[in-house]
């Protein structure tokens, strides 16, 4: 990313780090392995697992998943953010 895109990101995101906690990783990547599981169709069409926990990681990794995390805090206010602004590193 380029430094001037990298200081839009830090604009945009309110609360929490630039990136993707370990939780909000290990939250996304179970609710879509559960999903997976139960039958719903790959996102990505080029799949190398037949594990639905690795299906999810990669699709995470390849930024497919339209997710939005919610961040709050203490006070009750919020930010929702689109998954794509948090797995781009800077």
């Amino acid at each position: 990313m380029t430094e001037a895109s990298c200081e839009e990101k830090r604009k945009k995101i309110l609360i929490g780090p630039l990136k993707l906690t370990r939780f909000e990783r290990a939250r996304i990547v179970g609710a879509r392995a559960l999903q997976l599981s139960l039958g719903a169709p790959p996102l990505l069409s080029d799949i190398r697992y037949n594990n639905p926990i690795q299906i999810a990681k990669e699709e995470l990794e390849a930024g497919v998943l339209p997710v939005t995390i919610r961040r709050r805090l203490s006070d009750g206010t919020y930010q929702d953010i689109p998954l794509k602004w948090l797995i781009k590193e800077c």
